[in-house]
């Protein structure tokens, strides 16, 4: 018989999904977004809760339905030329291309970069990331429990300390958001560009590479039937999930109403700083930063360890501290490109990634009916692979995008593609693969 899971266990549960997908370089894109969306933040706020919570919570749901262990699992009906690089470039992306660089440039962001002069920042950057990266590789080569130990007291305090930032906030307001107008596409699309905008948590990627740590923890309680761990997942999602939606609906508001007394930020870490500094002085600037700092690296650790783990599962030929060098070597080099640049650069990448994993979490959602059909997770892939593939020349940084070629193509695009221009070309295309998958399953019945 399943065991019957108490409100102990989903708060356990809850907390696991929490530690999980919750670091600090979530804090900084809602409160961006609220920024750049102004008296338009709800809207904003509600596209990004789909993409930023809801998906990851799917993407938990997924596995437990279709009874796979992963994405590489997941992705096997897609063959193996087609599925390994695809494993690769979602591990290249929360790995060393664009998450785990970014713990260390949020964290520098945050902590380090407001105490030193503009003449300091770029050989700050280095000495901060060579020491990040060094620790990183140094407790992870160790197998170190440290992350177990910092996670243990580290998420209590950086919740409190967002709970003051909050409650001070609320009671004093910097302003009134409905009085600042929103920016740019802000002003006629809010919920689609909050949608977007959830792509850069790379929560869905997390999901998928961690997801099975959640369905061992179900199963490890009793729980074995699958419709009973996908109640199970969603029932303790929601608490962990639901923590998660709460502090991003903050945050998003914090960053609306920011705008009534700080400049629009290059980033929402620089904001997020000027307004600890508001609220709590030289006291805020501090805990703020020592939190920061640990919630990063212990996130960099869970990363790296993971990438090496994964990869050297694919390849084990090639050892597990090669990978993890390449890991933090790797992520040092991209570290020092800057926040901007990272978060400019993975604009592109996440929005040709990011549609290709919402078809596959739909699909595994679809399992118990569909099965890991061949043909259906071929077609659904393949139909959006191309919608997604053009609609990553509309997001690349300046340096490319206003180049002619690259100009050309995105009107083209624009005028075949419905829905180019917001973001969501691919969408019509996977129904369309989805809508084909049934009917063709149908028939065979």
């Amino acid at each position: 018989m399943t065991q019957k899971l108490t409100w102990k266990d989903y708060l356990v549960l809850g907390s696991l999904f929490f530690g999980m997908l919750f670091g600090a370089g979530n804090l900084i894109f809602p409160v961006h977004l609220g920024q750049l969306a102004g008296q338009h933040w709800l809207a904003a706020a509600g596209g990004f809760l789909l993409s930023g919570v809801l998906l990851p919570l799917m993407a938990f749901l997924a596995l437990g339905l279709s009874k796979t262990s992963g994405l590489y699992e997941l992705t096997k009906p897609l063959g193996k030329w087609v599925a390994l690089p695809l494993i690769l470039l979602v591990q290249l992306t929360i790995g060393p291309l664009l998450a785990t660089p970014r713990t260390a440039t949020v964290s520098y962001t945050i902590g380090i970069a407001p105490f030193l002069p503009a003449h300091w920042q770029g050989g700050g950057l280095l000495l901060y990331t060579g020491l990040f990266f060094g620790l990183t590789y140094l407790a992870m080569v160790q197998e170190s429990k440290i992350t177990a130990l910092i996670g243990k007291y580290l998420n209590p305090l950086f919740l409190l300390i967002l709970a003051v930032i909050f409650a001070l906030a609320f009671s004093h307001p910097l302003g009134q958001a409905h009085h600042l107008a929103a920016i740019g596409i802000y002003r006629p699309a809010a919920f689609a560009n909050g949608f977007l905008q959830g792509y850069n948590t790379m929560d869905a990627l997390a999901g998928l590479i961690f997801g099975m740590t959640i369905i061992t923890a179900i199963h490890e309680l009793g729980v074995t039937d699958r419709t009973a761990v996908s109640l199970a997942t969603i029932k303790s999602g929601l608490v962990g999930m639901g923590s998660v939606a709460i502090i991003y609906l903050g945050l998003i508001w914090l960053g609306a109403t920011s705008r009534a007394k700080f400049a629009l930020g290059a980033n929402g870490g620089i904001t997020l700083a000027q307004v600890a500094h508001h609220y709590l002085g030289s006291l805020g600037d501090g805990l703020l930063a020592v939190l920061t700092i640990l919630a990063c690296i212990t996130t960099a650790m869970g990363l790296v360890a993971a990438f090496a783990q994964v990869l050297n599962q694919l390849f084990p030929r090639i050892s597990y501290r090669t990978f993890l060098r390449l890991a933090c070597g790797g992520s040092f080099l991209i570290a020092n490109l800057g926040l901007d640049l990272i978060i400019a650069w993975s604009a592109p990448i996440l929005t040709f990634l990011y549609p290709l994993v919402i078809a596959l979490i739909v699909l595994g959602i679809l399992t118990p009916w569909l099965g890991l059909d061949r043909t259906s997770f071929r077609l659904t892939v393949g139909l959006t692979a191309l919608p997604a593939f053009l609609s990553l020349f509309k997001d690349l940084p300046p340096v490319l995008a206003h180049t002619a070629p690259i100009q050309a193509l995105v009107t083209a695009a624009s005028h075949w593609l419905p829905w180019y221009s917001l973001g969501f070309a691919w969408l019509p295309f996977t129904c369309l693969g989805l809508l084909l998958s049934g009917l063709l399953k149908l028939r065979r019945a």
